[in-house]
């Protein structure tokens, strides 16, 4: 994972209604980078006893292994990596919610980093405006900004996320079924999911998967497993619709967002994210373009060019290089890695899946193409 920075708690404002560049107020906050390495196991939690038992009950659970040098865990009818299951089972047993908190979900390569960043950038800007000469995206990756729940709670620093000021922003792969109560049916949590066209998200995964293993194989070692619901953060369909309807039960808690669309109008996307997490953007942020300044910050391109996210030797072993999260970004890069039968074959997966639910990746991509 990225290195983090050391940074100070504040008190909460209201968002400011200008973009500036001046040194933000000591009195002023929103949420902040990590203030400890969210990859680094907390001495004591070694010795924790309940962690060592999440880790045993992981080991026994059925297992699906992968050329990545791990394994996939069945657990509670959801395939993840073993080294997140005692983040989940730890998640699930003590894991207490504030309100405003923010929980930004997905499955694995649908535009997470992106969502990341636009909901930081969007949260923050009471203490850095999107034009800030220190904004600590600036010098930092997504991921250091929004952590990862499941490999948190994994090291042992779950109870750390105490430290931070309010509002929290986080991050989990979790199906919805698996997300513990507290989180689930707490009205005052918040819940903003994305998700991109299963095959566009298989080929992400690829790439990504090879930045460690070049000899992973789309076909044999990814498609099959998706296809038959036992790849990473599999069955897919389940955990697509789990938020899909989650959304349409209560829209006030869970704010369901397609990549795609993401990319046609991210302007008119964050405003929505704005209104759902409760920090509306005011007359005067839009008409000084607060919003665009947003969306300037956390483009990809503009993410991918800097220096803290380039390519770099120092990687720990295990880890992926910070530059694998900015690939190409793009829709239907799928049709460069697929043949047309194994795209009609997911496809046809995903629409049987989620068939009487109102939810359709051929149909969006068919109508309404960039």
């Amino acid at each position: 994972m990225p290195d983090s920075l050391t940074t100070t708690s504040q008190h909460i404002s209201q968002p400011s209604t200008m973009a500036s560049t001046k040194e933000p107020e000591p009195s002023v906050t929103g949420p902040v980078p990590l203030p400890f390495k969210d990859a680094d196991v907390d001495d004591d939690a070694v010795q924790d006893p309940q962690l060592k038992e999440y880790k045993r009950r992981a080991s026994e659970l059925p297992s699906n292994p992968t050329r990545l040098r791990t394994r996939l865990r069945c657990y509670q009818g959801t395939w993840v990596l073993e080294q997140w299951v005692p983040g989940i089972m730890a998640i699930q047993r003590g894991f207490a919610p504030r309100q405003g908190d923010v929980i930004v979900a997905s499955p694995p390569k649908c535009g997470t980093t992106w969502l990341k960043a636009l909901t930081f950038a969007t949260m923050a800007r009471g203490v850095y405006p999107p034009t800030h000469a220190a904004h600590p995206l600036l010098r930092l990756n997504p991921h250091d900004c929004v952590p990862f729940m499941e490999n948190l709670f994994a090291a042992g620093l779950g109870s750390k996320m105490d430290a931070l000021p309010s509002p929290r922003v986080m991050a989990t792969h979790m199906h919805h079924s698996v997300l513990p109560a507290s989180i689930r049916a707490n009205p005052e949590c918040k819940i903003v999911y994305i998700c991109r066209d299963p095959k566009d998200m298989l080929v992400s995964m690829w790439h990504f998967a090879r930045r460690l293993r070049p000899d992973v194989r789309l076909l044999d070692d990814m498609f099959e497993p998706a296809c038959d619901g036992s790849g990473l953060s599999g069955p897919i369909w389940n955990h697509v619709l789990g938020y899909w309807n989650a959304s349409k039960a209560s829209p006030e808690t869970v704010l369901f967002l397609r990549y795609e669309e993401m990319l046609r109008d991210p302007v008119g996307n964050v405003k929505k994210l704005a209104h759902f997490v409760r920090q509306p953007f005011s007359p005067a942020e839009e008409e000084a373009g607060v919003v665009t300044d947003i969306v300037g910050l956390c483009s990809f391109e503009k993410l991918k060019n800097l220096e803290v996210n380039m390519p770099s030797s120092d990687v720990r072993e295990g880890n992926f290089p910070k530059d694998s999260y900015f690939r190409r970004g793009v829709t239907r890069d799928w049709a460069n890695h697929m043949t047309p039968e194994m795209a009609a074959r997911l496809d046809a997966v995903m629409e049987e899946k989620l068939r009487g639910s109102g939810l359709s990746f051929s149909s969006l991509l068919r109508d309404r193409r960039p």
